[in-house]
């Protein structure tokens, strides 16, 4: 019998890790693994919301991931270019809103218009939102939100520095996954994840399908989450 879940994150983040090895193992180029992984991005955003899950954070580009090869780089930026206004208007389409965090003023400036058009026409009324960190680095965040309260010239306590981050208004992590089988964070949502729970698995990303997901969340609805308490 199937495992009923009883307990829905309202906020699940996912390091989508190893759409090159999928490739790889194919004989195939990255970028062909890196398209295979956008689909089944947007059909794990199709099951969160089927399931009742309020924000998905995809870690789709990291601050980090500049430094690889300029080819790569432009293929990542082509697959934007010809599938990011389809797939946000089919998000739309089922009352999903798109929000971005992340430094997007390295991106080329084509890529920038089309996430910024994707942020501007998401549904105002939307109960689901699709977040995708895009030139996103914590640290770098981090560094950011700091230098905006010193130019203020204000002195923060957490909430006040949580509102200056690229996250504001949207609620903590409860569940963070990583596919690929690495074991480790990489400088995603290092503030928001003090107390998220952590999935790792050795799928790679491509093959995380519906399937794995509910498994995922049918193993954090099992944790008892206590905040330091008792």
């Amino acid at each position: 019998m199937k495992e009923e879940i009883q307990n829905i994150p309202r906020h699940v983040a996912v390091i989508m890790d190893g759409n090159g090895r999928w490739a790889k193992r194919r004989f195939m180029p990255r970028t062909f693994g890196h398209r295979a992984g956008m689909n089944a991005m947007i059909a794990m955003a199709r099951k969160a919301k089927a399931m009742g899950i309020e924000y998905l954070t995809v870690y789709a580009l990291s601050t980090e991931n500049f430094a690889r090869p300029a080819e790569e780089l432009e293929g990542l930026f082509d697959l934007i270019r010809r599938y990011f206004t389809k797939n946000v208007r089919d998000l739309y389409a089922e009352g999903a809103a798109v929000k971005v965090i992340g430094d997007i003023s390295a991106l080329p400036d084509d890529v920038q218009k089309l996430v910024c058009e994707g942020v501007a026409n998401s549904p105002a009324d939307a109960k689901f939102f699709v977040i995708l960190a895009l030139n996103y680095g914590a640290r770098s965040e981090i560094v950011r939100a700091a230098n905006a309260a010193i130019s203020r010239g204000e002195r923060v306590d957490e909430d006040a520095f949580a509102a200056l981050l690229d996250t504001h208004g949207v609620p903590c992590p409860d569940l963070i996954i990583r596919t690929g089988g690495e074991v480790r964070l990489s400088n995603f949502l290092l503030w928001q994840a003090a107390y998220a729970e952590l999935y790792f698995c050795d799928v790679l990303f491509p093959d995380f399908d519906e399937t794995e997901f509910e498994k995922a969340i049918a193993e954090y609805s099992r944790r008892n989450r206590r905040f330091g308490r008792v």
